[in-house]
């Protein structure tokens, strides 16, 4: 099948692209070529202008002011909402160790939740008697209500739900506003994690209404590594205290602090790896260029269903969901076949995907930008390996 000539051009910013097959956007985006520019240019005014020169201290608060702009408009959130963090856990941490535990508060968390986020809620239940338990999310990825589940599990003690918004391990995406609505309805807090859903789903989270939203620029926005973010509704964000506190938190009169900023820099640090920033606007502003988040949404759809129908006509092959799949995540199994074996050999083929271990299953993952030629060879593998297993019986 023929690459549209503008969807090649669009593809030819990605360098990543040229020499591969890449599924592998819930792991690690590929970045632009335009963002790459941006952060060697952004390190080579640094150095040129002098790193701690008065040019170079504004020039770098006006490239932070432009990322935060830039997360802001793809979530529909004022501007000061946005916290920029190194990545996902960053931004959960920020949320779950600000808030002010008491003895035999509890955490609610669903069973599809990243070992990072389930451990530091382990240690928050340990520091302060704290409980948590998890509801059975991952049975309703084909039949059930989400809602419904989470609900029933609600308990009187309950503060906060940890949940994510776009299933990392099966695809499946949870109706997030509904379910905020219902916590909000019982003064239960919701944090999300947001690593595939910020960049992949078009997000309104004004409308929303989630309390937390940590997310990364790496994956589905395809910038750097090491800049993310966190959006604090600005109903909560007054109750939620910093715990790691540095002087872009804080105000100062007569060089001593006094408080705290009133937007979400108050929960940053101190230095960062400031031109990483300038490669997380550029690459946001390279999907802007082929289309909205919507229009964006729209066609990972369109190829993840692609995608789905080409496993789902084969026998020896299970996806996970037995629906085109709502976003890019498309987890399946080969009953038989050791999975990361058989990635790893796909990966010196030119093909780069991952494994999950729970459930067990293989993960390809389809961006805007992916073409229906490169799931057709990818299928062909895949046929390759049935064949030959069954022919190994």
């Amino acid at each position: 099948m023929q690459i549209n000539h503008s969807m090649q051009q669009h593809r030819d910013n990605f360098p990543a692209l040229g020499h591969k097959a890449y599924f592998n956007y819930g792991g690690q985006g590929t970045m632009p070529r335009s963002a790459l520019e941006a952060i060697n240019q952004a390190y080579e005014y640094v150095q040129v202008h002098g790193p701690f020169s008065s040019r170079v201290n504004s020039w770098l608060q006006e490239q932070s002011a432009k990322t935060r702009n830039a997360i802001a408009q793809q979530l529909n959130v004022p501007i000061e909402t946005i916290t920029l963090t190194e990545n996902v856990t960053s931004g959960c941490n920020i949320a779950l160790w600000g808030i002010q535990w008491q003895k035999n508060d509890h955490i609610l968390m669903t069973d599809c939740e990243h070992p990072g986020v389930i451990a530091a809620v382990q240690e928050i239940c340990r520091r302060f008697g704290v409980t948590f338990s998890t509801c059975p999310i991952l049975d309703t990825l084909n039949s059930g209500d989400p809602t419904a589940v989470i609900t029933k599990h609600l308990q009187p003690q309950t503060r906060l739900v940890v949940l994510s918004h776009l299933l990392w391990n099966t695809g499946q995406v949870l109706p997030l506003q509904a379910i905020t609505q219902v916590c909000h309805d019982q003064g239960v807090q919701v944090l999300v994690d947001a690593a595939q859903s910020a960049g992949s789903l078009p997000l309104n989270l004004t409308e929303i209404g989630a309390d937390y939203y940590a997310f990364t620029g790496h994956k589905w926005f395809c910038g750097p590594a090491g800049v993310g973010g966190l959006y604090v509704r600005p109903e909560v964000r007054d109750s939620l205290h910093p715990t790691f506190i540095g002087w872009r938190g804080i105000t100062m009169t007569s060089g001593q602090p006094t408080g705290w900023k009133d937007n979400g820099q108050r929960f940053e640090l101190a230095t960062s790896a400031y031109p990483l920033y300038t490669g997380l606007t550029s690459a946001i502003a390279i999907h802007d260029q082929w289309g909205s988040p919507q229009e964006r949404y729209e066609r990972i759809c369109q190829l993840s269903a692609y995608l789905w129908e080409q496993l789902s006509q084969r026998e020896g092959i299970k996806c996970l969901k037995d629906s085109p799949p709502e976003a890019g995540l498309v987890s399946f199994t080969l009953p038989g076949v050791d999975h990361q074996q058989f990635v790893l050999s796909l990966e010196e083929k030119g093909f780069q995907l991952r494994t999950l271990a729970d459930p067990d299953c293989i993960r390809a993952c389809v961006h805007y930008f992916t073409t229906e030629e490169e799931i057709e060879r990818l299928v062909k593998q895949l046929d390759k390996k049935r064949f030959a297993s069954t022919s190994s019986n």
